[in-house]
């Protein structure tokens, strides 16, 4: 039998700390554990395998800011990871509200630890029973694995391969490629066998477990295994089982139906270009993808729950606005990159940045796209711009960006080129003393007052001191601005146009708002 969080949370060795679930209770009472693991690491997601309990103090998420602690509980619900137990204390008081709504809108079972406890002991305690679960669940996916070898040998389908494994793990699988499109699928057999168990079947599917898997192929991602895990069903045994069929739907598509070398070189290549690879591995995948090598290009980014879904959408714009492209999924990350040949590769590249703001889907999302690379290179450096500018937008949480008073969901790193220089050249305390030197009067005036004068002289710079365009977007009246306008020159030493001071001035208003 699975064993679940409730029961770990009763566990004596854990009950003494006096857990509370302060977000996703409902999940949290049919919520399954693979392992108990404890870590201080807010950046602990990549490293962990989906199942886990994670226990870590309150120290590192004191020091973090809003947007990271969101991310941080995100992360580890997007990773699969079963729940999250903190514990409060002197340096974390209470759970920050933005986690627990964060993790309350995930589903994702947040608990407060609110007495000392220790880990180490809670983990040799609970871990051990978890192991001899494990070695039932190890013993069920050899089983698996061997059935579905059998099949395999004898001719079987993917369908029928994947078969197996949803009989096994009383789950519905699907292969799928990188482009989304369906390879195979299978449902347990007693879902189909009369119309009552087919209703209770999908009745348990409303709080199904979705457990994503990926199959390589010769090295390279090609495909994706999804199991949708019943309530009632061990999920351990589920992702356990789809781990050690890997390699056998690997051969079957080798088999079957071997990726295409364009499709399988794209996705290798943004995976070296994130990676950062040597510029020979770079050119001799991107000639494999059908990008040439010295062509100029852009790098896109799309951050959303729903990447999988977007790919389609993009790539078809790609196929329009690009002359060649490859795309890669990775989590809740679609990266992409763009050759854009012609005379004209910034218009090229405006285009594409148009394109993707008309897309419905990525409305709901946020994206950027890098700057300009000359050649492949330099993608590297583009998709890096490309993550910088995501960083430093507005908190992920919202659908869009709040850039110079327009809401955005594609964001130009181009528009991001002093705050992205900023960042990389200079350190906080440079920038801050910057910041005072040239604003400090008018930063002091809005503190003493509650007053927004440093955010109407930003809007107005933004706009190229256009008035009339700041007030629109200020929703002011134009006399309304002026007047403030008037007070702002008083606080920085005078009407700044026509002088030498105006772009100091503007610096320091986009370096503050890095703060």
């Amino acid at each position: 039998m699975p064993i679940r969080l409730r029961e770990v949370l009763d566990h004596p060795m854990l009950s003494i700390a006096d857990p509370i679930v302060r977000a996703a209770a409902g999940p949290a009472e049919r919520t399954q554990l693979r392992w108990i693991h404890s870590s201080e690491i807010l950046d602990i997601a990549p490293l962990l395998d989906g199942g886990e309990l994670l226990l870590t103090g309150g120290e590192a998420l004191a020091q973090a800011s809003e947007d990271r602690q969101i991310m941080y509980v995100r992360q580890l619900a997007e990773r699969g990871v079963a729940a999250l137990a903190i514990e409060t204390g002197v340096a974390l008081p209470a759970l920050p509200s933005a986690m627990v709504a964060a993790a309350e809108a995930a589903g994702f079972p947040l608990i407060e630890l609110r007495k000392v406890v220790p880990f180490v002991a809670v983990m040799q305690a609970i871990n051990s029973m978890l192991v001899s679960e494990s070695v039932s669940q190890l013993r069920r996916a050899d089983e698996a694995s061997h059935a579905m070898a059998v099949e395999l040998a004898h001719g079987g389908s993917l369908d029928r391969i994947l078969a197996v494994l949803a009989g096994i793990t009383h789950s519905e699988v699907t292969l799928a490629s990188l482009t989304g499109a369906l390879l195979a699928s299978a449902t347990p057999v007693n879902a189909e066998s009369d119309d009552v168990a087919t209703d209770s079947f999908h009745a348990t599917q409303d709080h199904a477990r979705l457990i994503h898997i990926d199959v390589p192929v010769r090295g390279i991602l090609a495909a994706q295994l999804l199991l949708r895990v019943p309530v009632d069903e061990d999920e351990n045994l589920a992702r356990t089982a789809g781990k050690r069929s890997v390699d056998i739907l690997a051969l079957a598509m080798l088999q079957r139906r071997s990726p295409g070398l364009r499709e399988v070189a794209g996705a290798a290549l943004i995976r070296a270009i994130d990676s950062g690879s040597q510029t020979w591995r770079l050119q001799q995948l991107a000639s494999a993808a059908g990008i040439p090598v010295s062509a100029p290009l852009v790098a896109l980014v799309v951050r959303s729950d729903s990447s999988q879904q977007l790919r389609t959408s993009v790539e078809q714009l790609l196929d329009r606005a690009a002359h060649s492209h490859a795309t890669y999924v990775d989590n809740a990350e679609l990266l992409a990159v763009a050759g854009l040949g012609g005379d004209a590769p910034e218009q090229s590249r405006q285009r594409l940045i148009a394109g993707l703001l008309e897309l419905p889907a990525v409305a709901k999302t946020l994206a950027a796209v890098g700057p300009l690379a000359a050649g492949i290179s330099a993608a590297p450096w583009s998709l890096s711009e490309a993550k910088l500018t995501l960083e430093l937008a507005v908190s992920p949480e919202k659908s869009g960006s709040e850039i110079g008073g327009e809401h955005q969901s594609v964001l130009d790193a181009e528009a991001f080129a002093v705050e992205r220089l900023a960042v990389q050249s200079l350190d906080p305390y440079q920038r801050r003393n910057f910041v005072r030197h040239q604003l400090g009067a008018l930063v002091d005036y809005d503190a003493q007052r509650n007053s927004r004068l440093l955010d109407t002289l930003a809007t107005w710079l933004d706009s190229g001191c256009n008035t009339a365009q700041a007030a629109r977007e200020l929703h002011l009246e134009r006399q309304s601005l002026h007047q403030r306008l008037r007070r702002i020159f008083e606080l920085c030493g005078g009407d700044p146009r026509a002088t030498r001071r105006l772009a100091a001035l503007h610096l320091a208003t986009r370096l503050a708002r890095l703060a």
